[in-house]
């Protein structure tokens, strides 16, 4: 084996904590740049292989939007994995019932689907209300158009 291949070396990640208002935002625009910061692909020293993402904080989650009629058609969709274990739920509803699912879920199908995902996954935080318990972290705002 040759000497010159070695295995790559672990990058430091220098973790910062973020927190973006969801309030009027659309859920698809919102999604695409947390899962970007949770990624760390806004760093210079991003690399695919390695976890070198922020911790995200959303906050009010029940107030996010959808365009066009998606609002009304979106549904999301569970299987239990019985024969006629499948269940629907509108959009209206969930948003209602689990504001944090919604945003959580369409942020989960944007990062890797593998075991580096899920790690990147656990650093997000999403809240319905505007009160968060990260203020020791000191989180600055993201701002997003």
């Amino acid at each position: 084996m040759r000497s010159d291949f070695s295995t790559p070396q672990q990058i430091e990640a220098d973790r910062k904590w973020y927190v973006v208002d969801a309030d009027n935002m659309v859920l698809g625009r919102l999604a695409t740049e947390v899962a970007r910061v949770l990624m760390g692909k806004h760093k210079p020293n991003f690399a695919p292989h390695q976890d070198t993402g922020d911790f995200v904080v959303v906050l009010n989650a029940d107030k996010i939007r959808l365009t066009g009629n998606k609002a009304d058609q979106k549904i999301y969709f569970s299987h239990s994995g019985y024969p006629g274990g499948g269940k629907e739920v509108p959009f209206k509803r969930m948003l209602a019932n689990k504001p944090e699912y919604v945003i959580e879920q369409a942020v989960r199908r944007m990062l890797p689907k593998n075991a580096l995902g899920r790690q990147m996954f656990r650093k997000l935080k999403v809240y319905a209300g505007d009160q968060h318990s990260h203020q020791a972290q000191k989180p600055e705002t993201l701002n997003i158009q």
